[in-house]
C-alpha cells in the first residue's frame, strides 16, 4: 500500500513522474492545446499534493490522479468557454495545437504498462481532437475515459461524481455527436505512424516549397484541398482559393528563401518551415504544416506558428 498520509516530497515526485506523460496526453485530448495541457498537469499534481491526505494509497492512485486531472480540465473548459457549437473547420478552434510524435513514441517505448496502453489505444489525430471540442465538457470526459482509456462504467461514474446511468447516457450522446463530426471512413482520420506513401508525399511537399514551384505543389494536392491556420479564423477551400496564396508567396511577393525539415505531429506527416529573409544570414523558424493525406493526395494542411519548434526537438534557426 502507498501511504499518502506520510508521503514525503521525493516519494511524491517519483509518483508524479510515473504518471506525468499519460496524464499530459489525457489533458491534451480534453483541451486540444499542448501548452494548456502542460499547465493542467502541473495543476493536477499541485492539487494532488495538497489533498494527499485524502487518498489511502494502493493501486487506485492512477484513477485518483485521472480524477483530479479530469476535473482540472473541466474547470479550464468552463472558465474559458472552450466549446465549439458547430464544427465546419479547424479555423473555429483557435486554441488547437499539434502534439509532437516523438513524445508519443517515448510513451510507447516506456516500460510502464499504463503508459504503453494509453498510446496503444489512443486517438490523437487532429480530426478527432476537433470533434471532441463540440462535446459538452462532461460528455467529452466520459468519452475519453470509456472509449479511449477503457475505464469501466463504474469507475468513470466515480471519476465524474455521477451515477452509472448518467455516465452511460453522457457516453452515448457523445458517441452520436462524434459520428456526426468525423468522416465515415476511419482511414480518413485515424492512423498509426505515417506510411511510406505519406512520407514520400511529404518529401515532394518539401521539395516543391523549397523550390517555390507552384505547379509541383498543386500536382500533389487534392482539388478540394483545405488550409486552416489556427489560431487565425481563416479557411481556404479548394485549389481556386489556395493557388493565389502560393503564387503570392512563391512568385509575386516572395519573402525570402525557404528550408523545410520533415517531422510528424499527431501521427500525421508534418513539415517544419524555416524562412531566410533578404539580408539575413540565418533561416528562422516560421511554421509547422501538418498534412492530412487521402487517396494519394494532400487533402488538408493545418498550419501552426513556430512557437512549438522546441517541443518538436527543432532548432530555432538554421544556417
Amino acid at each position: 500500500m502507498f501511504d499518502t498520509m506520510t508521503i514525503d516530497a521525493p516519494a511524491f515526485e517519483t509518483l508524479a513522474q510515473r504518471h506525468h506523460r499519460e496524464l499530459h496526453v489525457h489533458c491534451y485530448r480534453m483541451l486540444a492545446s499542448f501548452d494548456e495541457a502542460d499547465d493542467a498537469v502541473q495543476e493536477t499534481f499541485l492539487r494532488a499534493w495538497r489533498h494527499r491526505a485524502t487518498f489511502d494509497g494502493g493501486p487506485l492512485v492512477r484513477a485518483w490522479l485521472y480524477r483530479i486531472a479530469t476535473n482540472v480540465c473541466l474547470d479550464v473548459i468552463r472558465a474559458k468557454s472552450r466549446r465549439v457549437p458547430e464544427l465546419s473547420s479547424y479555423a473555429e478552434i483557435g486554441w488547437l495545437q499539434p502534439y509532437p510524435d516523438q513524445l508519443l513514441d517515448e510513451i510507447a517505448a516506456s516500460d510502464d504498462e499504463p503508459d504503453a496502453v494509453v498510446v496503444a489505444r489512443e486517438t490523437i489525430e487532429l480530426a478527432f481532437l476537433a470533434a471532441l471540442q463540440v462535446l459538452p465538457p462532461r460528455q467529452r470526459a466520459a468519452l475519453l475515459l470509456r472509449d479511449v482509456l477503457g475505464m469501466p462504467a463504474s469507475e468513470t461514474a466515480e471519476l465524474l461524481d455521477t451515477s452509472v446511468p448518467a455516465a452511460n447516457s453522457a457516453l452515448q450522446r457523445a458517441r452520436v455527436t462524434m459520428q456526426e463530426h468525423l468522416p465515415a471512413r476511419r482511414s480518413e482520420w485515424s492512423a498509426a505512424t505515417p506510411s511510406a506513401e505519406e512520407r514520400e508525399l511529404l518529401e515532394q511537399f518539401i521539395d516543391a516549397h523549397e523550390r517555390c514551384d507552384v505547379a509541383a505543389a498543386v500536382a500533389i494536392a487534392s482539388t478540394d484541398l483545405r488550409i486552416t491556420m489556427p489560431p487565425y479564423p481563416m479557411c481556404f477551400d479548394g485549389l481556386d482559393a489556395v493557388v493565389p496564396l502560393l503564387e503570392r508567396a512563391f512568385v509575386t511577393d516572395p519573402d525570402g528563401d525557404w528550408r523545410l525539415l520533415p517531422t510528424t505531429a499527431n501521427r500525421m506527416p508534418t513539415a517544419a518551415s524555416y524562412l531566410r529573409r533578404p539580408g539575413d544570414t540565418e533561416f528562422r523558424a516560421f511554421k509547422l504544416d501538418v498534412l492530412r493525406i487521402l487517396d494519394g493526395k494532400i487533402a488538408e494542411i493545418t498550419t501552426f506558428g513556430p512557437g512549438q519548434f522546441a517541443q518538436f526537438g527543432l532548432a530555432a534557426t538554421l544556417r
